[in-house]
C-alpha cells in the first residue's frame, strides 16, 4: 500500500497521501450483477445460444434464393417456422416450467437443430419444396432462450428490484445485440463461404450454447410442485392487455424493418439497408444499458405508459425524415434516436410480465410475450410490405407509427381501467 509522504513547511508538517482515490468506490450494477456466483457462466451459454435467433431466417432466406431462385420460396419457409413457433414455443415453455430448464431445453434444441440440418440436405439434394416446409417447421421447438435467462435473473434476484431492473435491462440489449449482429454473421458466412454455412454455424452455436446453459445447474430455477393447481398466465389478470401491447410493438419492429429495406431499395441502395437497421438496433441496446444502469422510481406500472408514449413521439422521426429529406443518411440517424426508446419499454414491458405470471409459470409467461411479438412481426411486415408496394415506400413509415399509437392507446386503458 502506498505509504504518506511527509513534507515540510516553515511552520506545519503536511502530508501528502498518494493511495488511489478510486479503492472505495462502489461497484457499478452491471459489475454487482455478475458478480453473484454462477451468473457469468450462464450468461455466456445463453448469449452463445441466442445469436443464432438473428441468424436462422436470414440464413434460410439466403440458402434458398440461391438454390431455388425464388424469394416467395425463401419467404413462405421461413413465415411457416414463424407459425410453428408461435404454436410450438408457449408449450415447451409450459414444459420447461413443468420438468425444469435443463430437462427439457437439451431435448427440444437437439430436435430443432436436427430441422435445421435436414433444411440443408432437403435444399442441397434438391428435395422437394414440401420437404423444406416440413424441416423447418421442425425448428419450432427452440426453446425460449431469452425467457429461460430472465427467469433465472427473477429466480436469483427475488425480493430485489433494482437488481432485478438491470438484468432485465442487461437482456434486453442482449437481445439488440444479437438482432443485430445475427444477420450481418449469416450474411457474411453464406457469401463468404457456401449458402449452408450461416445455418450450420447457426447450429453448432445455438447446440453448444444451450449445453453449457443448462450444465449451470446452481442457477437453475426450481420447478414448482403447484403448477397444475395455479392459473394459466394466458388468463391472468394483467396478461392479456400486455400480451395486446407485445402484438402492437412486433407490429412496429416488423413494418420499421421492411419498409426501410423498400426505402433503400427505392433510393439504390438496397445493401445499405442493413447498416440502417443495425443503428436503430444500437440506439435500442445502447439505451437499454444505460436505463439499467438508471436507478428508476416508482412501479413499473406508472412508468410503462410514459415509455410507450416516448416510443410512439420517436417513431415518427424516421417517417419526417423520409417524408421530408427523402436522405437515407437522414432516416438512419433518426433511426438511431428512435431505437432510444425501444429498449426501455421492453424491459418494463417484460418486468410487468414477470410480475403479472401466476408463480411457477414464468417461461410460459415470458414466451407468450416473446410470441406476441413474434406475430405482431409477421403481421407488421406484410402491412408494410403491402403499404411499400401499393402506395409507397415513405408511406409505409406511417405503419410502425400508427402500431405504436395502438400499443398506446392500449396502454392507456390499461391504466384507466385499474
Amino acid at each position: 500500500m502506498p505509504q504518506p509522504l511527509f513534507t515540510t513547511t516553515a511552520d506545519t508538517l503536511v502530508a501528502v497521501d498518494f493511495t488511489p482515490r478510486t479503492r472505495h468506490r462502489e461497484p457499478g450494477p452491471y459489475r454487482r450483477l455478475f458478480a453473484r456466483p454462477g451468473t457469468r457462466a450462464f450468461t455466456a451459454g445463453n448469449l452463445l445460444a441466442r445469436l443464432p435467433m438473428g441468424m436462422f431466417s436470414v440464413s434460410a432466406v439466403v440458402m434458398i434464393v440461391a438454390a431455388r431462385d425464388s424469394y416467395a420460396l425463401a419467404g413462405a419457409v421461413t413465415a411457416t417456422g414463424l407459425a410453428a413457433t408461435a404454436l410450438v414455443a408457449p408449450w415447451t415453455a409450459r414444459l420447461v416450467d413443468r420438468y425444469g430448464q435443463a430437462r427439457v431445453a437439451v431435448p427440444a434444441t437437439l430436435l430443432a437443430a436436427l430441422g435445421s440440418l435436414a433444411l440443408v440436405l432437403c435444399v442441397h439434394r434438391g428435395a422437394p419444396d414440401w420437404t423444406l416446409f416440413a424441416a423447418y417447421a421442425a425448428t419450432a421447438t427452440t426453446p425460449n432462450t431469452g425467457g429461460m435467462s430472465r427467469a433465472r435473473w427473477a429466480h436469483l434476484l427475488k425480493g430485489d428490484d433494482k437488481a432485478l431492473h438491470t438484468a432485465n435491462s442487461f437482456e434486453q440489449a442482449a437481445d439488440e445485440l444479437c438482432f443485430m449482429l445475427g444477420p450481418v454473421l449469416a450474411v457474411v458466412l453464406c457469401g463468404w463461404l457456401f449458402p449452408g454455412a450461416g445455418t450450420l454455424v447457426g447450429v453448432a452455436l445455438l447446440v453448444t450454447g444451450i449445453l453449457v446453459f443448462a450444465a449451470q445447474r446452481s442457477t437453475e430455477p426450481p420447478v414448482s410442485g403447484s403448477l397444475r393447481r395455479t392459473k394459466a398466465p394466458l388468463r391472468a389478470p394483467g396478461i392479456p392487455a400486455l400480451l395486446a401491447v407485445c402484438l402492437a410493438m412486433g407490429a412496429v419492429f416488423g413494418s420499421m424493418e421492411v419498409v426501410t429495406l423498400a426505402f433503400a431499395d427505392v433510393r439504390g441502395h438496397p445493401s445499405a439497408a442493413g447498416v440502417v437497421l443495425a443503428l436503430q438496433a444500437a440506439g435500442s441496446c445502447a439505451a437499454g444499458l444505460l436505463y439499467g444502469a438508471w436507478k428508476p422510481t416508482g412501479p413499473a406500472e406508472r412508468r410503462y405508459p410514459w415509455c410507450v408514449a416516448a416510443m410512439t413521439a420517436l417513431m415518427t422521426l424516421p417517417l419526417l425524415a423520409a417524408s421530408l429529406t427523402g436522405s437515407l443518411l437522414v432516416l438512419a440517424a433518426a433511426l438511431l434516436i428512435a431505437g432510444m426508446a425501444t429498449a426501455p419499454t421492453m424491459v418494463t414491458g417484460m418486468t410487468l410480465v414477470q410480475e403479472h405470471t401466476p408463480e411457477g409459470r414464468l417461461n410460459e409467461g415470458m414466451t407468450l410475450a416473446v410470441t406476441g411479438l413474434l406475430g405482431g412481426i409477421a403481421g407488421g411486415s406484410a402491412l408494410g410490405g403491402w403499404t411499400a408496394e401499393h402506395v409507397s415506400a415513405t408511406a409505409g413509415f406511417g405503419v410502425p407509427v400508427a402500431a405504436a399509437a395502438v400499443a398506446l392507446v392500449i396502454t392507456l386503458g390499461r391504466a384507466v381501467g385499474r
